[in-house]
């Protein structure tokens, strides 16, 4: 069993600056979809998802790119901080 990471907000905030050219400074959305108001599981299901270049929507390819350099930690970062996106 994998001992569970402890999520830093701040650095999930810092790692999100290469998404908010997609996602919008607050999650909201743009080119793609909201992030604010989705659960930290969802977040980091859909970013392993994509890590393992699963398809998950029409964009799903982009974000293979993206999620490739990613690891738990800094998906479990991300997923704190898109969660407190409202």
């Amino acid at each position: 069993m994998t001992p569970a990471i402890a999520a830093d907000v701040n650095a999930g905030k810092a790692k999100y600056a290469t998404c908010m050219g997609c996602h919008g400074a607050k999650g909201q959305g743009g080119m793609g979809p909201a992030l604010a108001g989705q659960t930290t599981a969802a977040i980091e299901m859909k970013l392993k998802k994509y890590r393992n270049k699963e398809k998950i929507g029409a964009q799903s390819a982009l974000m293979w790119g993206m999620s490739a350099g990613l690891s738990d930690a800094d998906i479990s970062n991300l997923a704190a901080y898109t969660a407190s996106l409202k």
